[in-house]
């Protein structure tokens, strides 16, 4: 309460710093550069060991952890058509998922890429169809979630599917660039994604959405709350 400038990385978690400490909160997002999409230095899907015949779904991020969504979304692809699950990072979930795979005999469906270089990534997420980012709302920090890889998927122009969290849903049905869930049944999960997939016209019109909301959602425009701050103290 003491503090003259405040940032936070959402609306709703600035409302409740807000609420609580009487004091104004301004919201500074963690979204990409613009510029790494014009820096991407393209790889086709063979040299990238991925399908060339098949839709690519992307799961992403550094906290592939417990209860984000990342078990149901490999039991969902048990009935998903013409499709394979990428899931690039790590996590403490990912073991777990490995062994999934292989009870389910999925291997054909998922592929594990690991971590990459940031670079690297944007080689992945460039193919994608769909990403995927289903966090559950089990917690305070879930439900007020804005994670990264939603920005990243908007950048490489993929389609969402994400979970009903207030901030992603804000930023979905705004630029008009996906669909949420209504629970986290994989079946449930599975006919969300065979549904997008399934109608060119309206990914479409999403993929062409997501550019439109990249021009508007990066950091070289973002970072202009935090210029106007500190050019108070120089």
């Amino acid at each position: 309460p003491k503090l003259k400038n405040i940032f936070t990385v959402n609306e709703s978690i600035a409302k409740i710093y807000s609420d609580e400490y009487k004091v104004n909160v301004k919201v500074v997002r963690n979204i990409p550069l613009l510029a790494n999409q014009n820096k991407l230095q393209e790889a086709c899907k063979t040299d990238l060991g991925i399908p060339v015949d098949k839709n690519i779904i992307v799961l992403q991020g550094a906290g592939i952890n417990i209860d984000r969504g990342a078990e149901e979304a490999v039991e969902a692809m048990q009935f998903v058509n013409n499709a394979v699950l990428l899931i690039i990072g790590s996590g403490d979930v990912i073991d777990v998922l490995k062994q999934m795979v292989l009870d389910l005999k999925l291997t054909d469906k998922v592929q594990f890429i690991g971590k990459v270089p940031f670079e690297k990534l944007l080689q992945y997420t460039h193919h994608a169809d769909l990403g995927l980012t289903l966090d559950k709302d089990t917690n305070i920090n879930y439900r007020y979630s804005l994670p990264n890889k939603l920005f990243d998927y908007i950048h490489a122009g993929a389609p969402v599917l994400a979970s009903d969290l207030v901030e992603i849903k804000k930023i979905i049905k705004e630029y008009s660039i996906g669909d949420c869930i209504d629970n986290h049944k994989p079946e449930h999960i599975a006919d969300k994604i065979n549904n997008i997939l399934n109608d060119d016209e309206k990914l479409q019109h999403w993929k062409k959405n997501c550019k439109i909301a990249a021009a508007k959602l990066n950091w070289e425009i973002e970072e202009q709350q935090l210029i106007t701050v500190y050019k108070q103290f120089f």
